[in-house]
């Protein structure tokens, strides 16, 4: 059976919307992620999907304690996080790594490569300068740098060779869950295809998890094991890879996968277009989020908020076409 490393349950995060200079008051939230659950499961890939705007930086934000949790649980092995002494956060911050969209921003033109790849070992651990050294320069052949580049600074490298040296030091600290937000997008497709390439091969190499999140769905069913889409707040569909590509339920799935570029050119596929925009998170609509913009929405669908519910093995769906 899959042992699971994070399990979030209802995880919400509303962030408050203020009136007022000096007595300020409360007059509404913006729900930026809404009761929402998954599993990462150990040397396994989630890749999270959907819209600008859907949640899934503040979800990755929540997993790694940048921001605060309004309501629900992350479980990390089995304990709440929530719960964790500090020593216990320290240990679970190290053991939760990032690596950003862009890797021209994410580096300090600064420090030389050994400050950027050491500075978690640094804060961490330990371990003397001499040995701080010799674990960048092992994570720098890691990704497929030499160990003489350790006295450089960024300005001295590609953006791929630099997408290289963020994900050195997302390893530094071995850790077990790396979130990946927008690893390629800032990167030509081909530099973008070798990176995927090489954080494939480092998961399998050191059994590491990973979070996706990105908008391209090829590189998401490249990467990913299990696939969940977002939607205003809300998960509406998680699935196999596969699966969700080959059998997608849910009206909005759908309709990003129309929208996606197929597999071979003489792949013909339905256009669906969605009509209207993204609804405000700050007042977003009653029951189904997605139903005003749903061309298969029925009178249910504006009352009652679909529950994610499994219609078939591991593939889950938040829609009322689905429950009747």
């Amino acid at each position: 059976m899959d042992e699971i490393l994070i399990q979030a349950t209802g995880l919400t995060k509303h962030f408050p919307v203020t009136r007022g200079l000096i007595f300020s008051k409360q007059v509404g939230a913006v729900k930026a992620v809404d009761g929402v659950d998954f599993n990462i499961i150990k040397g396994q890939t989630f890749g999270l999907v959907g819209e600008s705007g859907c949640g899934k930086t503040t979800t990755a934000r929540l997993l790694l304690l940048l921001e605060k949790i309004t309501s629900g649980a992350v479980l990390f092995e089995g304990q709440d996080i929530s719960e964790f002494s500090k020593s216990d956060l320290k240990q679970y911050r190290s053991q939760v790594q990032a690596v950003f969209q862009d890797p021209y921003s994410s580096l300090s033109p600064r420090m030389r490569i050994e400050d950027i790849i050491g500075e978690p070992l640094v804060v961490n651990t330990s371990l003397s300068r001499k040995e701080r050294r010799n674990r960048v320069a092992e994570t720098l052949e890691v990704v497929g740098l030499k160990a003489e580049h350790i006295s450089r600074y960024p300005h001295e490298f590609s953006g791929g060779q630099r997408q290289r040296i963020a994900v050195a030091r997302g390893l530094a600290l071995n850790p077990k869950l790396i979130i990946l937000d927008e690893p390629v997008s800032a990167l030509d497709v081909s530099i973008g295809a070798q990176i995927m390439n090489l954080l494939k091969d480092i998961q399998q190499q050191y059994n590491l998890s990973y979070l996706l999140i990105a908008h391209d769905l090829a590189v998401v069913k490249h990467m990913s094991n299990l696939i969940g889409v977002m939607y205003l707040g809300k998960l509406v569909e998680t699935a196999d890879s596969e699966e969700i590509y080959s059998n997608p339920l849910h009206p909005y799935t759908k309709a990003l996968y129309s929208a996606a570029l197929p597999s071979h050119p003489d792949v013909k596929s339905e256009e669906i277009i969605l009509i209207g925009e993204v609804p405000s998170p700050l007042n977003p609509p009653v029951g189904c989020r997605f139903h005003p913009r749903c061309s298969e929405a029925f009178s249910k669908c504006s009352q009652e908020v679909p529950v994610l519910q499994e219609v078939s093995p591991q593939h889950l769906v938040a829609c009322h076409l689905h429950t009747l």
